[in-house]
């Protein structure tokens, strides 16, 4: 395999999702789906971005919750329950505090259009790049290695 620039990944969950996947050191994406995990590499990033606080309840969040690193090649699948099996891939999470994204909107390069800021996350998984990731990430560090 030749070597490639890390990318930079956003995977879109509810807050609570996100703080049990930080717990276990994984992620998983798009509902459990293997492909998107399947285009990330060992050493690339991801970022979570929240529109929710909780999975299927209206309450908003729109924060950027979590930060990590793709620690290995390995897609697995994993028996949540008897009719769920998601795949999974190991992350190195960061210690990180969780930023609004109302903010960043104008200074973000991957929301095209700022009135519909919202509508790239629908993917749920998507790739940004180096400049986006930096000002997400920038914020998401700062102070917690102090």
């Amino acid at each position: 395999m030749g070597s490639r620039e890390n990318k930079y990944w956003i995977i879109v969950a509810s807050k609570d999702h996100v703080k049990t996947g930080i717990a276990e050191g994984i992620a998983q994406a798009c509902h459990g789906k293997a492909s998107p995990l399947r285009r990330m590499e060992k050493g690339d990033f991801v970022i979570y971005y929240s529109g929710k606080q909780s999975f299927g309840k209206p309450e908003k969040c729109q924060e950027f919750t979590a930060i990590g690193e793709v620690e290995d090649d390995e897609v697995y699948s994993f028996q949540m329950t008897k009719d769920f099996c998601p795949f999974r891939r190991n992350i190195t999470f960061f210690e990180s505090k969780d930023i609004s994204i109302l903010p960043l909107i104008d200074s973000l390069e991957f929301i095209k259009n700022k009135q519909k800021w919202g509508y790239p996350f629908r993917s749920g998984f998507f790739e940004v790049n180096k400049h986006d990731f930096d000002l997400i990430s920038n914020q998401m560090l700062e102070n917690t290695y102090a």
